[in-house]
């Protein structure tokens, strides 16, 4: 029996960033950038006003109070988008909209609440340093600064300074593609209604929700096939070329495996070792076709699929989207019940993760009662506890590690 860092290295040693690829800016959020974009031009490219106001000189509006206000004539308007350039007089005031260019002169924009409003004569009741309430010429950037690093995560801050730059297209590490086939005569599409002897096939849905959240691409639905080699080896076949990873849920153990060895004869290694885990001891994994494409065979329970899914897969969906840590943050938290664990496996348990007020330690809540194959309290986890091959029983208060899943809201 293989241990589970011993698969998990086999797993990684393969991992691959796909080619990078040049997307519109509309499809680039999520993914890290394959390149250093330096921005060509300033931003914002004009001294421009920050607020609507009046564009001064702000040594004309010194001093100004309710008391005594200060007088100015207003000689002209700016509205947002002009490109007739006007020039301010020493002692003028010119009416301007946010995001309108500056007029020649003046340094500061007022605030109409520093002012009675006036739309010929203003009248200042509070004055304004230079460069008050202006966003400058290349403040935000100049030519030459680097607006969005080398396997930077592009989320919308990227993408506003992408588009600010001019970038309508960047360079990308893509999502991985990742294929899914759920087998076995049991089972049938969730929409048909459910007879004595079906199962539903709620693995593959499971399974690619579970592949979208890691940040892979679903190229093609999931296909569900009948426990028959031809039949998987044919569905298979039509994904290898369009995939970077293969899952297939129901190939492992008892006649599906043998189905399944029998369907891979001549188009890859599948390696049916068992691996030191639950659950999930039961799995298989390998490289298939031409491009030896990582392929996984998993049991059918959704429950079990989704935690070697978690250990096994996910990891190399992150590498492949170019982090270099491809695994969940994990903290040190105290059991708030006991867990017992089999003799010589790693165990990962479900569990709700905590935190207490007054002293801000982590606590979890072990959800594993009833059994591993249930949904209702995977669905009710956001951490993941492991227990050692060492330990068989962990009691309550003692430390675990704790992987934290997506942030149930």
């Amino acid at each position: 029996m293989r241990s589970v860092d011993e698969q998990l290295k086999r797993v990684l040693e393969i991992a691959a960033r796909p080619a990078p690829v040049r997307v519109a800016l509309s499809d680039a959020h999520g993914l890290r950038s394959a390149e250093e974009v330096v921005a060509s031009r300033a931003l914002p490219g004009f001294d421009q006003a920050a607020i609507d106001g009046y564009a001064v000189r702000s040594v004309d509006v010194v001093g100004g109070s309710e008391a005594e206000p200060v007088e100015l004539p207003v000689v002209g308007e700016i509205p947002a988008g002009s490109r007739q350039p006007l020039r301010l007089q020493p002692g003028q005031a010119v009416q301007v909209a946010a995001g309108a260019p500056l007029p020649t002169l003046a340094d500061a924009v007022l605030p109409r609440a520093h002012t009675d409003g006036g739309s010929a004569r203003l009248k200042v009741t509070r004055g304004v340093p230079s460069a008050g309430f202006v966003r400058r010429i290349g403040e935000d950037l100049q030519p030459g600064d680097v607006a969005v690093r080398r396997d930077a995560v592009i989320g919308a801050a990227q993408v506003a300074l992408l588009a600010a730059a001019g970038r309508d297209k960047v360079l990308v590490h893509p999502r991985p593609r990742v294929s899914v086939v759920s087998m076995g005569d049991e089972l049938v599409d969730v929409s048909r209604p459910s007879a004595a002897g079906h199962v539903p096939d709620v693995s593959s849905y499971a399974l690619t929700a579970a592949a979208r959240e890691a940040g892979a691409e679903i190229v093609r639905p999931p296909r569900l096939v009948r426990c028959d080699a031809r039949e998987l080896r044919s569905a298979v076949e039509d994904m290898l070329p369009f995939s970077e990873i293969v899952v297939v849920c129901g190939g492992a153990g008892g006649n599906a495996g043998s189905e399944a060895k029998a369907a891979f004869a001549g188009l890859g290694e599948i390696d049916t070792t068992r691996v030191a885990m639950s659950p999930g001891s039961s799995q298989a994994f390998g490289r298939l076709g031409r491009d030896s494409v990582p392929t996984f065979l998993f049991p059918s329970g959704p429950a079990t699929a989704l935690v070697l899914f978690e250990v096994l897969v996910r990891p190399l969906i992150r590498l492949g989207l170019g982090l270099t840590d491809p695994y969940r943050r994990t903290v040190s938290a105290r059991l708030t019940s006991p867990v017992a664990s089999p003799e010589g496996r790693r165990s990962f348990v479900r569990g709700r993760l905590l935190r207490e007020v007054e002293s801000g330690d982590y606590l979890v809540q072990p959800l594993a009662t009833g059994g591993v194959h249930l949904l209702a309290t995977l669905a009710e986890a956001n951490a993941l506890v492991t227990i050692p091959e060492s330990t068989t029983e962990v009691g309550m208060d003692e430390r675990v590690e704790v992987a934290l899943l997506s942030s149930r809201r």
